[in-house]
């Protein structure tokens, strides 16, 4: 066995078992850790209904702590799955849930609503409450959906990958072109709830609309196993896949929209999300040792949660006053990773020759 490479290589089974033991781990953390520690016999104890002496810290945790952690579960499930959609359909270790422009699109609605409502309508939708959340919510799935319908007609009438792909990350500049322009002829509180919203978070939803949430997307993302079949064709190259018996323009285009979809629906509710998607597929297959993408999915959907899970837990940390935007930790979470997979490529193609 060689010094330089040590793997672990467990079943599948028990696998998947330590990263569920992982994953409710962390989710008990992000409802008992943060600025206020909830002792977890009084955070159990409130879950299971029996109440607390302490309406303060039954209010932290029903209000706040378990919808912000059942949606950054959900999210970190979704993207993770959606990242390792575009990374095989694509054939690119970079690609993400947003490099087909959607997360852009998204923007774009968003955009259209909070930078222009200040020149034309007199006031900012931030003021006014829960409608100006939802307006803003309706905009970007609206923005989000306009560009994936865009993606899916091209897919279905432009034959290649390459060229959805070029085509996806031309509308994404053009999106980022429009904002640009939106932002210059705005008003500076409208300009500033933007780029809040830019941040990414998962504390917008109320534990109903969490709840929702969360019985739609973890559905969707598990949904995606049906897929894996065609991605292990696709992973071979279209040549090969075609000669097997799969219809590639289908395959791309359910891919495509599977993946969009989930993409949409996390970027309306907690704006863009960075790395997650584009890191978490990466690790996935660090750890599962193979290209079976049934186990990938499984593995990438319970490691996507843990994640956003640890990302939650860091961006408000105890002793922390106030709640670090989620996408800076994100960053500091999946750079190290993205930039360790080019580093390993370069390496690999070095030893190649």
């Amino acid at each position: 066995m060689s010094c330089n490479k040590i793997h672990i290589n467990l079943p599948q089974p028990f696998l998947l078992l330590g990263m569920l033991l992982l994953l409710c781990l962390f989710f008990i953390l992000n409802l008992a850790l943060g600025s206020v520690t909830i002792p977890l016999r009084e955070a159990f104890q409130i879950l299971t209904g029996h109440g607390s002496n302490n309406i303060i810290l039954e209010n932290i945790l029903i209000r706040t702590r378990l919808p912000q952690a059942m949606v950054a579960l959900s999210t970190g499930m979704a993207l993770g799955v959606a990242g390792l959609l575009m990374q095989t359909l694509f054939r690119n270790p970079l690609a993400g849930p947003s490099v087909l422009g959607i997360s852009s699109g998204a923007s774009l609605g968003v955009a259209s609503v909070l930078l222009v409502a200040g020149q034309f309508f007199g006031f900012s939708f931030g003021q006014i409450g829960a409608w100006g959340h939802l307006a803003v919510t309706i905009a970007s799935l609206a923005g989000a959906m306009a560009v994936l319908a865009i993606i899916l007609f091209i897919s279905k009438n432009i034959g290649g990958t390459l060229g959805v792909l070029i085509i996806g990350v031309m509308i994404g500049y053009l999106s980022n072109s429009l904002v640009g322009i939106l932002k210059f002829y705005s008003l500076e509180e409208d300009v500033h709830n933007y780029v809040i919203w830019g941040l990414g978070s998962f504390s917008r939803l109320s534990l109903q609309r969490a709840q929702w949430f969360t019985m739609f997307i973890l559905p969707l993302s598990l949904a995606s196993l049906f897929l894996s079949k065609p991605l292990d064709l696709l992973a071979l190259g279209d040549n090969y896949a075609r000669n097997l018996g799969l219809k590639i323009s289908r395959a791309r285009f359910i891919t495509i929209l599977a993946s969009g979809i989930l993409t949409a629906i996390v970027t309306a509710f907690c704006g863009p999300i960075i790395f997650i998607g584009m890191a978490v597929p990466h690790l996935a297959k660090m750890i599962s040792h193979t290209s079976n993408h049934f186990r990938l999915i499984l593995n990438t959907s319970v490691l996507g949660g843990i994640i956003a899970l640890l990302c939650n837990l860091i961006a408000r940390l105890p002793g922390l006053d106030s709640e670090l935007p989620i996408n800076s930790v994100t960053a500091f979470v999946g750079a190290p990773v993205v930039i360790s997979v080019i580093w390993k490529r370069r390496r690999d193609n070095q030893t190649e020759r």
